[in-house]
């Protein structure tokens, strides 16, 4: 006969650094986690520009008490890679990466986890489980024909692959203003199409002057309160104001247009969200869900204000899962 799989005490899906702090969290109230990602262990980072030096500073980004070394007064992307694989091994947390969660339904006192990994389908049962899962892996699409060939990305690389290129960079804040500077300064030329007619306040306050006399000084080309209707393989073609149609010539495009949460998946858990601004039905105290067992954890606690949750505010989010769930049954209810 074939043996049952083991059931876990807690699957927490979703290997960035909220979601294995989460793990930290249950090892030292004796629990010992299983922490599955889609991508790599903090797959997120791993997708951030080569080059990238973090605006935070390390005791920020720290999680369970572990210093995080750098050379300089912020860490760079290389470090926090290094960084939060060394908490992994520190902390013996049992990690399967490219394993991604397709949906869970609760049966009787466990929860059952449908997994998707490289070898196929699969089934897991777990009596907790913490969705950690961010947003990073779901861009906001333009919805527009050629959205999809070769050389549009959603996410920025590294500029210097640009160099001597026609660059279009659509968006208008923080990531997109950022890409822009770097790819001109790598040698690129770049326009911004941004539907909006002006930016907003929230652009980091040394990027928007900077930007803006670029934009003067013709050095960066922007077409503001202008609409992409469609991509093509040398070009982007956009719609201004006023009703003008114009093609940008383009060996590059970045659609940086920002991300969101997994609703489908979160929608098929049954977790209830609410309709304008997806956020999901949480406890303000222990983060549970209205799904008996299933808590979350993170930036997906704030819907579409993706915003509102970083690695700063999130770090704790375990202590309020697993500090105040310590005296509940593992199904969820009390005691």
């Amino acid at each position: 006969m074939t043996a049952e799989p083991p059931v876990e005490d807690v699957l927490i899906a979703g290997a960035g650094p909220i979601g294995l702090a989460c793990a930290v969290s249950a090892r030292r109230r004796g629990l010992d986690p299983l922490v599955i990602d889609a991508g790599a262990v903090v797959n997120s980072i791993v997708h951030y520009p080569i080059a990238m030096t973090f605006f935070t500073t390390p005791d920020l980004l720290e999680i369970g008490g572990h210093p995080l070394p750098c050379t300089g007064q912020k860490p760079t992307r290389e470090e926090a890679l290094k960084y939060y694989r060394g908490v992994v091994r520190a902390e013996r947390i049992r990690v399967r990466p490219y394993t991604r969660l397709q949906s869970a339904t609760r049966e009787a006192e466990l929860l059952r986890c449908a997994l998707e990994d490289r070898h196929g389908s699969r089934t897991l049962d777990c009596r907790r489980l913490v969705l950690a899962t961010g947003y990073y892996d779901h861009p906001n699409l333009l919805g527009v024909e050629g959205e999809g060939l070769p050389h549009v990305s959603h996410r920025f690389d590294e500029a210097h692959r640009s160099c001597g290129l026609d660059v279009v960079v659509i968006g208008g804040k923080n990531s997109a203003i950022e890409a822009a500077l770097e790819l001109f300064r790598a040698g690129a030329r770049v326009t911004v199409v941004y539907r909006r007619t002006e930016l907003k306040p929230t652009v980091k306050y040394w990027l928007k002057p900077d930007f803006e006399n670029r934009i003067k000084a013709g050095e960066i080309a922007a077409r503001l309160g202008a609409d992409v209707l469609r991509i093509e393989a040398a070009a982007v073609v956009i719609r201004d104001a006023a009703g003008r149609e114009e093609r940008l010539p383009a060996d590059r495009v970045y659609a940086l247009t920002g991300y969101h949460p997994d609703f489908d998946l979160f929608r098929r858990i049954g977790i209830r969200l609410d309709e304008a601004t997806g956020r999901p039905q949480c406890d303000g105290g222990t983060l549970e869900t209205n799904v008996a067992g299933v808590y979350m954890a993170g930036s997906i606690t704030a819907g579409r204000a993706t915003s509102e949750v970083f690695i700063e505010n999130g770090r704790f989010d375990g202590e309020r899962i697993f500090g105040a769930a310590s005296g509940r049954n593992p199904g969820g209810g009390a005691a």
